[in-house]
């Protein structure tokens, strides 16, 4: 059994919080943020990822592009950390992919004389505690720092302690499952095993082109995840037409996956809606509405896909599937911890009803931060596309401002922590995956009325990075676990 070794203090009951780091679980784009902001106000962060370089889990769809031009991609204190080093920033209106977005920022962020020694990979996070306390404990409780457990790349494990911890671990490890009532189908663990489940938003095009040309492959969910897959599945198709594409979601038609089209600000999300119209239209992608995924069987040379509709039982035969039906929080490393949260969507209870997707869109979330994240546990915050739990439409703008406003107020600095502001206005013509499973149908609904993510026309030349006092316009992205994307190779990436 590896040993398990405290470094940061001597006793393992420490009550004494004073030198010790702000520890920041994950070091994705809001991680990093919140490395920065914490370092301009003069705190010590300590970034914990899991994986073996920063942006680890954006590199898994790398190969896929945002729909946020830059200007709306960078914090604005990793930009001033960024300015000293000669960090040449892209240009603000063009679109780039995931892995631009680590090399050409991350990365050079994570390389900053303030963050470069103050970040761990391949580091992963395990639990989060109380030093010497476990969750019933109360006396002293908040005085006491916060134990964090940490598994390396070799196995072993150690304790680290830490005055504050923010948790921007995301949610890509945890994708939803496919079948029904939120639970995994039976056989869904066994067809992942096989590699007849894929992860979301393969490299249809690029790497993972063998896995697909020449097969059926099923694409399930309605989300901009599952647009974006499909869409190079056409294209694959082109190429190798004995390719099929088949297309499963659980509401009763799939107009409002195409979005507002040309009513779309952003002019390469609309074009996405369009595109995938017309594939559907023409018969290039079959439609399977109303599809409650029951149980999968894996044949040797395939797998079969059980599922109920309004019309009774069926099967369908499929060489891969490709899941697209979102992402959901891994809570269990925090059991230690009082926590408060929304019983629907996982998020902080304060956040949980405006930001639920059967009720609100991503335009019309309130502007949020520190004290709308906290929990019963003080110091500690959830942030990010994990703050959002179960719900889709997670903006990347959004998640800055939460880390500016609890750096602030980890700070002492009250009146900067409270004064939030972000305008995410709604203009009714987009769509996002609403739901968490493959379960029940859902009637149709009309496009205009759910359209949540929008843009809104550009009222502050920085962006994202407007100093923290000032309001923030930006186009109101909505992500189903990972900032919106576009296909890199289509003719809307220009």
């Amino acid at each position: 059994m590896a040993d398990t070794t405290p470094t940061l203090t001597t006793t393992d009951r420490n009550t004494e919080t004073t030198g010790l780091p702000v520890v920041v679980i994950g070091a994705g784009p809001v991680g990093l943020a919140a490395a920065a902001h914490l370092a301009e106000r003069g705190l010590d962060p300590l970034v914990l990822e899991a994986g073996p370089a920063v942006g680890a889990a954006i590199r898994a769809w790398g190969h896929t592009r945002l729909f946020s031009p830059w200007r709306y991609d960078v914090d604005a204190a990793a930009a001033r950390l960024l300015e000293p080093t000669g960090w040449v920033a892209p240009d603000p209106e063009a679109l780039p992919t995931g892995t631009e977005l680590v090399e050409q920022y991350l990365q050079p962020l994570a390389a900053t004389e303030p963050l470069a020694s103050r970040i761990r990979t391949n580091t992963r996070v395990i639990a989060v505690s109380r030093a010497g306390m476990d969750k019933t404990r109360t006396a002293g409780r908040e005085h006491t720092a916060f134990l964090v457990r940490v598994q390396h790349a070799d196995g072993t494990v150690e304790d680290l302690h830490a005055r504050a911890v923010i948790d921007a671990s995301g949610t890509w490890t945890t994708p939803n499952p496919l079948g029904r009532a939120g639970l995994e189908a039976p056989g869904e663990t066994a067809a992942r095993a096989a590699g007849r489940i894929t992860t979301a938003l393969p490299d249809v095009l690029g790497a993972d082109r063998a896995r697909f040309a020449g097969r059926h492959v099923l694409v399930v969910g309605s989300g901009h995840s599952a647009a974006n897959t499909l869409l190079e599945l056409g294209t694959l198709a082109e190429d190798a037409p004995d390719t099929r594409i088949s297309w499963a979601v659980r509401s009763a038609d799939v107009t409002r996956v195409y979005g507002g089209e040309d009513r779309d600000e952003l002019a390469a999300r609309g074009a996405l809606g369009t595109r995938l119209r017309r594939l559907v239209e023409s018969g290039a992608i079959q439609v399977h509405p109303s599809f409650t995924i029951t149980a999968f069987t894996e044949t040797g040379q395939g797998l079969t896909v059980h599922a109920s509709t309004p019309a009774g039982d069926r099967e369908l035969a499929v060489d891969v599937l490709v899941p697209a039906t979102g992402f959901r929080p891994e809570l269990g490393m925090l059991a230690e911890l009082r926590l408060d949260l929304d019983p629907a969507v996982d998020a902080p209870r304060q956040l949980g009803p405006l930001i639920d997707p059967e009720f609100h869109s991503c335009g019309s979330v309130a502007p949020h931060g520190e004290r709308m994240l906290a929990h019963p546990e003080p110091g500690f915050y959830i942030t990010g596309m994990k703050s959002y739990g179960r719900a889709p439409t997670f903006l990347m703008a959004t998640g800055y401002e939460q880390v500016r406003s609890i750096a602030a107020a980890l700070a002492g600095d009250r009146a900067a922590a409270d004064h939030v502001e972000l305008h995410l206005p709604e203009t009714g013509v987009c769509s996002t995956d609403l739901g968490g499973s493959c379960d029940a149908p859902t009637p149709a609904a009309n496009t205009a009325d759910q359209g949540c993510c929008a843009p809104a026309a550009n009222t502050a030349d920085q962006g994202c990075c407007a100093p923290a006092a000032d309001a923030v316009e930006v186009p109101s992205t909505p992500v189903s676990g990972l900032p919106v994307l576009l296909p890199v190779r289509t003719s809307t990436c220009c």
